[in-house]
């Protein structure tokens, strides 16, 4: 397809009707984290090989709504803010790799499908969900501050079923926005094979972080999470033995590229054991 033009599906002559733009990717937005510890053989289930454990904290959990706006560097989309706004909630794990530790999102859920797009990119294994958090404002009628004393609900809902709902009570300033999601990804990208019972055509390991990152203070407090069953989702199976912390805070992000750690497709697979 070298003939077409476009980063992504669908390539034309033109290149208009692609889904995402090449990168760099930017964004801004607002993120409420809740992080907990659930039971480490649950995160294990959620790990393939040659993923391990993280060494520390191997049962750490972070549960993060965003609301973001993104564009490309032209910043066209941001005059037509259906291309450019949408939100998430992702959960997020540690696991470690020849010695490394990365952060890994296992479940993620967005409202658009131009995310989705980048996700299948990035390997952020993201699906369609309902996700809503309350917006920030500097006048209090109807909002409350990044500053201690604001009190922010955040919800996630998928296939018509409530999955996660939290309440944050900002209290005081943090050095961090918690420590789950703070290392480089270690994603999977995945393409199953075609024939019927064949295996994936291809997997690769890669790892990727921002190119340059932003932010705003962080503040903590007190945090409730809740989570519930899903006849089609599995996040009730990482459930809450103890919260670790909640946080709030406006971030700024650009999204350049990864790097590839392992790539086995079959032919490769193949060749190695000759």
């Amino acid at each position: 397809m070298n003939d077409m033009a476009g980063f992504f599906y669908p390539r034309t002559e033109t290149g208009r009707s692609s889904l995402i733009p090449s990168p760099p990717w930017y964004y801004s937005g607002d993120l409420l984290t809740v992080e907990y510890r659930t039971d480490p053989a649950r995160v294990r289930e959620l790990l393939p090989e040659p993923l391990e454990l993280a060494p520390e904290d191997p049962g750490a959990v972070a549960l993060i709504w965003a609301d973001w706006q993104s564009c490309s560097g032209t910043r066209e989309e941001l005059l037509d803010p259906i291309r450019s706004q949408y939100k998430e909630a992702f959960v997020v794990v540690r696991c470690a790799y020849e010695g490394v530790t990365y952060s890994r999102c296992v479940y993620i859920w967005v409202d658009k499908d131009f995310a989705i797009a980048r996700g299948m990119h990035q390997g952020y294994p993201k699906k369609l969900g309902s996700m809503w958090q309350t917006r920030p404002h500097p006048f209090s009628h109807a909002a409350p501050q990044v500053a201690p004393g604001g009190v922010f609900g955040a919800t996630l809902a998928a296939g018509d079923r409530r999955l996660a709902q939290a309440v944050l009570t900002l209290t005081e300033e943090s050095p961090t926005n918690g420590f789950v999601n703070s290392h480089p990804m270690a994603h999977h990208r995945v393409y199953p094979g075609i024939a019927k019972n064949s295996p994936d055509a291809y997997v690769e390991l890669i790892a990727s972080g921002s190119s340059s990152f932003e932010a705003g203070p962080a503040y903590t407090g007190d945090v409730e999470l809740e989570l519930f069953e899903s006849p089609t989702e599995e996040l009730h199976r990482l459930p809450v033995q103890e919260i670790i912390g909640g946080y709030y805070r406006q971030v700024g992000v650009v999204w350049d590229g990864g790097t590839s750690l392992a790539n086995l497709t079959p032919a490769a697979a193949e060749e190695a054991v000759r």
